[in-house]
């Protein structure tokens, strides 16, 4: 699957201060977790984009490697966290916790916006 690319959601919101991005890589220890980790991850991206608070996001699915990653940006931490709190990102997060062979969180001021996925890379690895 390729990236899912930019999405804005609030351009409004950008004007409106310093936006905080947050970068997320996940790796599956299983391939039985793939297809079910990729159908909750658009049900994420879905909550994402519905979210108050939210600018904008984007997705990359490497299926055959076990590996995703996403990059949003927010208003700020607060909508991110009640992001994080709503369901369904809630019982995700519970779900795959055990099939988790690798995960990493970075929260950061992008260089310009909308983000980049070259700067978020480079702040994940």
């Amino acid at each position: 699957m390729p990236t899912l690319p930019w999405t804005t959601v609030d351009a409004a919101t950008t004007t409106g201060g310093e936006p905080l991005v947050m970068a997320s890589r996940f790796r599956l220890r299983s391939f039985r977790d793939v297809p079910p980790f990729l159908r909750d991850a658009m049900r994420v991206r879905t909550l994402v984009r519905r979210s108050p608070g939210a600018l904008g996001v984007s997705l990359v699915a490497r299926p055959l490697r076990r590996e995703f990653a996403t990059l949003s940006a927010w208003r700020d931490r607060e909508s991110l966290d009640a992001m994080v709190r709503a369901e369904p990102h809630r019982s995700v997060m519970a779900r795959y916790r055990a099939a988790m062979a690798d995960s990493r969180f970075v929260f950061y001021a992008p260089a310009e916006y909308p983000p980049t996925w070259e700067e978020a890379r480079a702040k994940l690895a």
